[in-house]
């Protein structure tokens, strides 16, 4: 039995939830996991394969795990300096000023800022500049960091800041495939919709759809999460599976405005 390893990151849009959920399984892999949108990796962290390639095209987030791989320890005092010195201030400072030379400090500042600012959010001006604003959390060191654990970990993938086609073209027969993509149709009320529509549209959808299917078509064994709308349903309907799933929803800025909602696993 492997040792539980949480993900260092919040994400919108997170897997947390799903990887904990009894009716989240995947296939024996006898090949490599692939996952082409990272994010904060928790399914790869709750499955840990032996052999994995992981991607994204945001080329902060994979600097940041690469840096977490191999440097984890320079990473670590760069991030207790921030938690020492953190306020308003200095969010804003790191945010808006602070440009490390070194990857170790930047991966420092990328997981200060996901930590600190508002719902684990990552959203870019027109400029590529990070413009999220504070949250209220203040926890910069978490009690379940284990950053050894974490380069221990992907000392076993390889990492890649592309785009997913390119990385999904490359998997073959014995591979498996776990995608979430942002999600781009209108969905419960979705408060990053209009953000997720400008990062990934509907034409990077169907890309993704037909990218899947020739992936099955090669042996390659795929699972899917995605929005619950008709669109989704109808893009997959001929070509996998599809079950929806419940899960509690936490995007909401308002509290009382969180519910349950629902979301599409699609798989061949």
């Amino acid at each position: 039995m492997t040792d539980i390893v949480l993900p260092f990151l919040k994400w919108a849009g997170g897997k947390r939830w799903l990887a904990s959920n009894s009716e989240f399984k995947i296939p024996q892999i006898s090949g490599r996991y692939i996952e082409p949108f990272l994010g904060s990796g928790s399914i790869f962290f709750s499955t840990q394969p032996k052999d994995a390639v992981l991607s994204d095209v945001n080329s902060e987030l994979i600097d940041t795990y690469l840096s977490l791989r191999d440097e984890h320890e320079k990473v670590s005092r760069h991030l207790k300096l921030h938690a020492r010195s953190h306020s308003k201030s200095h969010y804003y400072y790191v945010r808006d000023e602070m440009k490390p030379r070194s990857t170790a400090g930047r991966a420092a500042r990328f997981l200060y800022l996901n930590r600190t600012c508002w719902n684990g959010l990552y959203r870019v001006n027109l400029k590529g500049k990070f413009n999220v604003p504070k949250g209220t959390k203040s926890n910069v060191i978490m009690e379940t960091d284990d950053f050894e654990a974490v380069s221990r970990i992907l000392q076993k993938a390889r990492l890649l800041c592309c785009d997913f086609e390119a990385v999904i073209d490359q998997a073959q027969s014995g591979d498996f495939i776990y995608a979430d993509p942002p999600y781009t149709v209108h969905h419960n009320m979705n408060g990053f919709i209009k953000y997720n529509e400008i990062l990934f549209s509907w034409e990077d959808q169907k890309r993704l759809r037909f990218a899947l299917a020739r992936a099955s078509e090669r042996g390659v064994k795929f699972l899917l999460s995605n929005a619950d709308h008709a669109s989704v349903h109808e893009l997959y309907s001929d070509v996998a599976s599809i079950k929806i799933v419940n899960r509690a929803s936490v995007i909401s800025g308002d509290r009382d405005a969180r519910g349950t909602t629902t979301e599409l696993l699609v798989s061949n």
